[in-house]
């Protein structure tokens, strides 16, 4: 079942062409023939920590590689080595991001290395601290995660993906920020083709363009009038003594809405999913809410939204006894890391028993997610809306072939569940 865009409001208007980006990203990233690339990992890993390969050996037959992408990188698939490649920014930059994201974000933190990123990060997260997020939560969250459960809970039967994790993230997201509900589907789908820049670029860069356009009236409101939104932090934000510059606020937004819509929708589903087809650990969880922070956190081990991200040798450099020249691409493989059987036992089983350790699910280093505690803070809403308005919640037994895909981005297409129907929140 291909995913379906969130239920618009009747004034929202409408799309422009027939074009559906989000069908294209999950094509071009493989999931319908990508679906546990864990064994190909862990073959990998085993022959030798860091290693250079072709991309098409990670990436396989099913994703479409663009003939100016580099194919030859060195991986790096312990936790170990990941994490030595991703805490020295130092010897391993980020900056190779300029040349692809960057040319739809603009000059974003995504490539910013340090002291640059650090100034930017610290301004940044005025916007994510615990009172901010508990207003979040309060004020957005809560409402528009119980707003989309009161749409089918009278049914008794949904499919939680295209009905709940899917439009949900990109709804609070679009909150934060202060796009207006009925920009909210278009938000969401410029949002998609922004980061499919790599196989779509003319798209990726009209979509640009459309949320500067957007992003720009929105400035412009709270810079008269501010409000408790990120773009009034933003607009009203200094660094050194200076106020940030239109295209330094728009970078920061043009990040800020895939990476709030996507990996969110993918860790919740990822997590919805093992929790379903994991039927006794599902029941400990609604026994014991106090497993709950372990339960997200073993999710995002098992099935992280995102395998892998990039780095470049700024020169001459070792990682776990491999030599790699200097601008030697990295790809940091943070599903290959998070399955490290030297690091967790049995590291393919998913089980919120086993004792925790630090994934890299939000990388590590600088450039730890910047949102990683909005992040953990929606999936816990999600899940504890489910588990207390979804009573005796189980897989619908006439769903079939049910499976997580992907080879870069990973998550579900559908998750068909029955539940003993309720009524919708006064």
């Amino acid at each position: 079942m291909a995913e379906q865009h969130p239920i618009a409001s009747p004034a929202s208007p409408p799309l422009e062409d027939k074009y559906d980006p989000f069908e294209e990203f999950n094509r071009v990233q493989g999931r319908s023939g990508v679906r546990n690339p864990y064994p190909q990992f862990e073959e990998l890993r085993t022959r030798c920590p860091v290693q250079k390969i072709d991309m098409r050996q990670l990436l396989g037959n099913e994703v479409p590689i663009p003939p100016e992408v580099v194919l030859e990188v060195y991986a790096a698939l312990t936790h170990e080595a990941a994490s030595e490649v991703l805490r020295d920014p130092h010897r391993f930059t980020s900056r190779g991001y300029s040349m692809s994201m960057g040319q739809v974000f603009g000059h974003s933190i995504l490539e910013m290395d340090p002291p640059e990123h650090t100034r930017y990060r610290a301004l940044l997260q005025h916007a994510f601290t615990k009172r901010a997020l508990d207003r979040w939560e309060r004020e957005l969250v809560g409402p528009v995660v119980h707003g989309l459960i009161d749409r089918f809970i009278e049914r008794g039967r949904a499919d939680l993906i295209p009905e709940l994790t899917f439009p949900f993230p990109v709804a609070v997201i679009a909150g934060m920020i202060g796009v207006p509900k009925d920009q909210h589907e278009n938000f969401h789908r410029w949002a998609v083709e922004l980061i499919s820049v790599t196989f779509a670029r003319e798209r990726g860069m009209a979509a640009s363009g459309k949320l500067r356009n957007l992003f720009s009236e929105i400035l412009s409101d709270r810079r008269k009038q501010p409000r408790d939104d990120i773009t009034s932090v933003l607009a009203h934000a200094e660094i050194d003594g200076s106020k940030l510059s239109d295209d330094d606020i728009f970078a920061f937004l043009r990040l800020l809405a895939p990476a709030g819509a996507e990996t969110t929708y993918r860790s919740s589903s990822n997590l919805l999913f093992a929790l379903l087809t994991h039927a006794s650990q599902f029941e400990a969880l609604r026994e014991d809410r106090s497993l709950i922070p372990q339960a997200i956190d073993e999710g995002l081990r098992w099935e992280c939204p995102l395998t892998g991200i990039m780095r470049i040798a700024t020169g001459e450099t070792e990682v776990a006894g491999t030599s790699l020249p200097a601008g030697a691409l990295v790809n940091v493989n943070l599903g290959a890391a998070n399955h490290d059987d030297t690091r967790y036992e049995d590291p393919d089983r998913f089980d919120i028993f086993r004792p925790r350790k630090q994934h890299l699910a939000f990388a590590s280093g600088p450039h730890t997610c910047l949102g990683m505690h909005l992040a953990l803070m929606e999936t816990r809403v999600v899940l504890e809306a489910v588990l207390d308005r979804l009573p005796n919640l189980r897989l619908d037994p006439a769903a079939s072939d049910l499976h997580i895909g992907g080879v870069i981005f990973r998550a579900p297409a559908t998750l068909p569940v029955q539940f003993d129907a309720g009524k919708v929140r006064a």
